[in-house]
């Protein structure tokens, strides 16, 4: 069917409006930490978010108030779950991975590189990013726990303190 007439049209405009601001305003009220840098928990919150957003503007049978309740559960249960992993290292773990150490003391770390599926190619760019030209410069590599890439020169004297809560395995 190529064109249902223009009843559909007029409420996937209406409901895309009303439910695109609902929930820009959802996410400025419940503040920055439910757009922060993605983790896996991050990941499956936007991506509800969108599927939330998208049934409600093609599917005739949810209504627009159900997406805004649902936008509104989401950003509560993300709430809360953050709420705990601050207070409960515990509950940190469930939600988010550890940052892994790669390299050390200029050494790549094979056997993490394999566990966490980082090649060398990788390693490489997050060097050139970072500025560093020889990896014996490098006094520590990490995977944070966002997918992305940390580096801590050699003779920058805050390794220890800033690897305190990296996996060293």
């Amino acid at each position: 069917m190529l064109f249902n007439g223009f009843d559909p049209l007029l409420r996937t405009l209406v409901t895309g409006v009303l439910g695109y601001t609902a929930l820009v305003i959802l996410l400025r009220v419940s503040g920055k930490r439910t757009l922060a840098k993605w983790n896996a928990f991050d990941f499956v919150v936007t991506v509800a978010f969108g599927s939330t957003l998208a049934s409600a503007l093609l599917s005739e049978t949810t209504s627009t108030v159900q997406a805004i309740v649902a936008f509104g559960v989401l950003i509560a249960l993300q709430f809360i779950v953050t709420s705990a992993s601050v207070r409960s290292r515990e509950i940190e773990r469930l939600v988010k991975a550890e940052p892994v150490l790669l390299v050390e003391e200029g050494e790549l770390r094979r056997a993490a590189m394999l566990k966490e599926r980082v090649t060398n190619a990788e390693i490489l760019a997050a060097l050139r990013r970072a500025g560093i030209s020889d990896v014996r410069e490098v006094a520590a590599l990490v995977l944070e726990t966002d997918g992305s890439f940390s580096v801590i020169q050699s003779g920058s004297g805050a390794a220890e303190s800033t690897l305190a809560d990296v996996r060293r395995a």
